[in-house]
């Protein structure tokens, strides 16, 4: 008995197409696929990219919010210096004090007023060797000291206050004094830094009222302008972002 020829396989066999209808019509031969390589028309090859570059694209936006605002307030909850100026329905954003800066005049005063008085008090004890010399300079340098030490429980007790109402300054010592302008009726805020401000990183507010007088202005030397600026624009805008956030960060505290 002959033995039956193979069958070729479908996917070796070369592909035919036969007219519907007309089984007895010839068939036509295709031949191989045609395969096309496209490549780069300029020859040139494809940049590399490095995956580090690529690193902080996949980071959530509130992630990436939260390394780029830095400023912290000075406590979690309002101070005793504050409390007594919010009323129950207004919500604590924050309180700051002015950027160290604000201490570098008394400071160097109080320093230089030390080496000026105590070189001062013994060449004069030297030369004319009167008793009264250094009762005098300790009465001077105390009276120095002490308007360096006002100045630096002036700078401890004032306070930028930021809540979900209004911005307030308080300050005094004997006689304390609450500036503040409310969220609603800022027009215009804006900030500038001096060269050494952007150095040390502080600077000096403005804030506006539909061109009426207002008790606060200007607050100059505050830190972190930029972070800060973002905070109270942000809640001037935005405040069911801000409430939003706050929720989400206290739930994740309490779990």
């Amino acid at each position: 008995m002959p033995e039956p020829t193979p069958t070729p396989d479908a996917e070796d066999a070369p592909r035919t197409a036969t007219p519907a209808g007309d089984q007895g019509a010839p068939t036509v031969d295709y031949g191989e696929p045609l395969t096309v390589e496209l490549g780069d028309p300029t020859g040139e090859e494809p940049p590399v990219i490095d995956p580090s570059e690529l690193s902080g694209l996949d980071e959530p936006v509130a992630a990436t919010a939260a390394k780029v605002r830095r400023v912290q307030p000075l406590v979690d909850e309002p101070s005793g210096v504050v409390a007594r100026y919010l009323f129950p329905t207004e919500r604590y954003r924050g309180e700051w004090r002015h950027h160290p800066i604000f201490l570098a005049t008394p400071i160097t005063v109080g320093v230089a007023a030390t080496a000026g008085i105590g070189l001062g008090a013994g060449l004069l004890q030297g030369s004319v060797g009167g008793s009264w010399v250094a009762p005098l300079a300790l009465v001077a340098w105390l009276v120095v000291m002490g308007w360096v030490g006002w100045k630096v429980a002036y700078w401890h007790f004032e306070r930028f206050i930021l809540t979900n109402k209004r911005v307030m300054v308080v300050h005094g010592i004997i006689t304390r004094h609450v500036a503040m302008m409310p969220l609603e009726r800022v027009t215009d805020m804006k900030y500038a830094q001096t060269p050494l401000g952007r150095m040390l990183n502080y600077g000096t507010f403005v804030l506006e009222s539909a061109g009426q007088d207002q008790a606060l202005r200007e607050v100059a030397q505050l830190p972190n302008p930029n972070e800060l600026y973002l905070r109270v624009v942000e809640e001037m805008y935005d405040p069911g972002a801000v409430e939003a956030r706050l929720d989400r960060s206290g739930d994740g505290a309490d779990a």
